[in-house]
């Protein structure tokens, strides 16, 4: 039987690498952090993490593999394309209205930058993407795994979502710190930059997430 203590620090381990690559969670995370909205970010941290908790729990459970056929991830996958879009055009929109400003607009008041709307957003961030439930099914069910009781593959979850989240807070405070710093006219100019890079990295997800599905066709 394997540890506790082996799974907890294997299960950190694997979600802090996992997280810290770039990807659309971190990219909203970073867009509202460093913009002012410290705590709207970490809601979508903690909404992209209750999407894993739910995804793990699945797969704990054997219900993950309902959602790893080819026709399950082609409808998850057009629908995260379709939420990546969305974001995309209400980014680069953002953008173009802190261009057109003559002072650091104001933060947005759209739906989705309130607490429950960003923990809404990072929800469907995580359980949309079909390659998330392709990751915790094979996190979960590598070969030292096997005949593993559900008790220990729920503790390596929590783990998992535990390194997960210790990036992303450290992620979120590295942003807000980076916002503090600035004033006036930079602000401004930040903000455009933030905007239309999440916009253009939101364009950039969508693209790869399309030919990924293309590819498995």
């Amino acid at each position: 039987m394997v540890s506790y203590p082996s799974l907890l620090l294997v299960g950190f381990l694997l979600g802090w690498s996992v997280a810290w690559p770039p990807g659309p969670i971190n990219a909203e995370i970073a867009r509202r952090a460093s913009s002012g909205r410290f705590r709207s970010g970490l809601a979508v941290l903690a909404g992209a993490s209750s999407g894993d908790a739910i995804w793990a729990l699945g797969v704990s459970l054997g219900i993950g593999v309902l959602f790893s056929g080819p026709t399950a991830r082609l409808i998850m996958g057009g629908v995260s394309i379709a939420l990546l879009l969305a974001l995309a055009f209400l980014f680069l929109r953002g953008a173009w209205a802190a261009f057109s400003a003559r002072e650091a607009p104001a933060p947005a008041k759209a739906r989705v930058d309130g607490p429950g709307g960003a923990y809404a957003l990072g929800m469907a961030m995580a359980l949309t993407s079909p390659w998330n439930v392709a990751f915790w099914l094979a996190a979960m069910g590598r070969p030292e795994l096997a005949g593993v009781d559900a008790a220990h593959l729920l503790a390596m979850a929590g783990a998992v979502i535990a390194g997960a989240l210790t990036w992303g807070i450290l992620w979120a405070l590295f942003n807000k710190a980076v916002h503090g710093a600035l004033d006036g006219a930079a602000r401004r100019w930040w903000t455009i930059l933030v905007e239309a890079a999440t916009g253009a990295l939101m364009l950039y997800f969508a693209w790869g997430s399309a030919m990924r599905l293309l590819a498995e066709r």
